[in-house]
């Protein structure tokens, strides 16, 4: 399968909020894409649109699941869910990596704030995280272009060697390619096989090899098991049950954010995270190993889009301005715009405004790889002193702005924004 590929940087610490910086862990990291425009054309299965901002997105590995380091004010056994985080580091280039003391998920220090890697995506998660495979160092191909994902490729993810190593938990996605899914199967077999005693199967819990007894949220927090079932304990108990009598209840009560869908590679059918638990009394374990099911994502809410949209930011481009032009301004100020796609974007609905909140109606077809100067009437005048102009479609989303200081209007010469 194709997968899309973003460059860019990881990042773990802000060197201006180090207090209030990333909190890598297992299976998520800081991704800084060099075009964050590719990010919103990615498809969003669950309708939910990419969590970026000029700090980047974050990056949830796919087929795995790691031990938690936080997780609603809780964390799983810390020692193989810190080993987690610290071997993905590691393997993404980051050295000497220190942690606050008081904010043991932040980092305090590091030999590199941010490092060069990159991504293969095939959309947007249901939290708004990138859902992809994560390398260290640049890709020789070009930013956004579609790289096919092979097995061999797969294994010089940072996901198949945490996998290998025995340091996560497999969890499959629909989301992810079948021939993927197999091999990375048999890669945490393997490791589950070999059970190292760097890695977590030693210690693994509340699987088919045996029930977890927990009392309380104390004891599951020491113990190794699979993260997502964790993820449902710690509400459940949250909730004041005293047992898990009532625990499958309480999984169907909610289909989309505790029971999951999947299917079931053994019987063949469709089933719910139900099927797969077995709780009575303190009693809980999961009766199938988690790679011999796949999970389905969360639907998107009713009239929410899969599909990103048509036009995104960073699609048109705002590439030149006549502020003052020789003469009489009025009439004869002109905003000149690029479609940098290659299909025809149609601009009935989008606007042009400035920084006073003047407002340019646009219309018609621009075609791929074209430019239109746009005239303006006077409903939109442009400041021979500096100026914002921003660019919106007809959803309000802005798609491009720019601004200009004094310094660099003068009377008919057009300003060139470059990019």
């Amino acid at each position: 399968m194709s997968y899309t590929l973003l460059r860019g940087s990881f990042v773990i610490r802000y060197a201006d909020l180090p207090r209030q910086g990333p909190e890598p862990d297992g299976d998520t990291v800081k991704f800084l894409p060099d075009s964050p425009a590719l990010v919103e054309a990615l498809p969003r299965r669950s309708g939910r649109p990419p969590n970026i901002n000029r700090r980047g997105v974050s990056v949830r590995l796919e087929a795995i699941d790691a031990l938690e380091t936080h997780f609603e004010e809780s964390h799983q056994e810390l020692a193989g869910a810190t080993a987690a985080r610290d071997e993905l580091l590691r393997l993404l280039g980051f050295t000497n990596v220190v942690f606050f003391d008081d904010l043991p998920n932040k980092v305090r220090s590091a030999d590199q704030d941010t490092i060069r890697g990159h991504v293969l995506t095939n959309g947007i998660d249901a939290n708004g995280r990138l859902i992809a495979f994560a390398f260290a160092g640049d890709h020789p191909g070009p930013d956004g272009s579609r790289v096919f994902l092979d097995e061999p490729l797969a294994d010089g993810s940072v996901n198949a060697a945490l996998l290998a190593a025995g340091l996560v938990y497999p969890a499959f996605y629909a989301t992810l390619p079948a021939g993927l899914r197999t091999h990375l199967a048999d890669v945490s077999t393997a490791a589950r096989n070999k059970a190292l005693t760097s890695g977590i199967w030693p210690r693994s819990t509340a699987d088919p090899d045996g029930a977890a007894v927990i009392p309380d949220l104390a004891a599951a927090e020491r113990l190794v098991m699979w993260p997502k079932l964790f993820r449902r304990i710690v509400p459940y108990l949250a909730e004041g049950f005293p047992d898990f009598d009532g625990f499958d209840a309480w999984l169907r009560a909610d289909p989309v954010h505790r029971d999951d869908e999947l299917f079931l590679l053994d019987e063949l059918e469709r089933g719910n995270l139900h099927d797969v638990i077995d709780a009575r009394g303190q009693e809980i374990r999961l009766t199938v190993w988690p790679e011999r099911f796949i999970l389905n994502p969360d639907p998107a809410p009713p009239g929410a889009p899969v599909e990103p949209p048509l036009v995104t930011a960073g699609d048109l481009l705002i590439v030149a301005a006549l502020p003052d032009p020789a003469g009489a301004d009025r009439g004869e100020e002109s905003i000149t715009l690029l479609n940098v796609t290659p299909g025809t974007v149609d601009l009935a609905g989008w606007w042009l405004s400035d920084a006073t909140g003047g407002r340019k109606e646009l219309g018609g077809p621009l075609a791929g790889g074209a430019t239109l100067r746009v005239a303006l009437d006077g409903a939109l005048r442009l400041g021979n002193r500096g100026d914002s102009i921003v660019l919106v479609d007809s959803e309000g989303t802005t798609i491009d702005q720019v601004t200009y200081k004094a310094d660099r209007v003068r009377a008919g010469r057009t300003i060139c924004f470059g990019r």
